[in-house]
């Protein structure tokens, strides 16, 4: 079986070696730079960008033996997310993906693992979208193209 080869980042996509220090990153976002913000941040971004879930998240914590629940784990997704850190990917209704990559971009999704790869924003062309209700506006699209292995 071919493996699927994970598209080339976007230019300005953000990679270990360009990224401050996570509590610098935390303060600079507005978040107070707890231990717990501090060493879940610290596995989220070491190395390059990556797709997680809270799960696959808490369970790296607790191989690195922090000390914290699922629910703070998830707590502290949400909270990155809503200060700009993270980018929440919605593919259905069960699976819920934090992306570390915040920059303009979409997304395969390799349905039998659920692994996600990006896709470069500027190779995906979004028209015709409706005019948002008064008082609304659009802020962001999502596209996630499924894909399956030939069989």
């Amino acid at each position: 079986m071919d493996a699927l080869v994970k598209p080339p980042l976007p230019a300005d996509a953000s990679t270990a070696p360009h990224r401050k220090p996570v509590h610098e990153m935390l303060a600079g976002a507005g978040l107070r730079p707890t231990r717990q913000r501090i060493a879940l941040g610290e596995l989220l971004f070491r190395g390059c960008d990556r797709h997680v879930t809270a799960e696959r998240l808490f369970d790296e914590a607790v191989a690195a033996n922090l000390s914290v629940s699922l629910a703070t784990v998830y707590n502290t997704l949400h909270q990155f997310t809503d200060a700009g850190l993270l980018r929440e990917i919605a593919v259905d209704g069960a699976r819920v993906y934090f992306d570390t990559n915040v920059c303009d971009h979409h997304h395969f999704l390799l349905e039998d693992t659920g692994e996600l790869y990006d896709i470069p924003g500027s190779n995906v062309a979004v028209a015709n979208l409706p005019t948002p209700p008064e008082g609304l506006r659009v802020e962001r699209v999502d596209v996630v193209v499924r894909l399956r292995r030939d069989t």
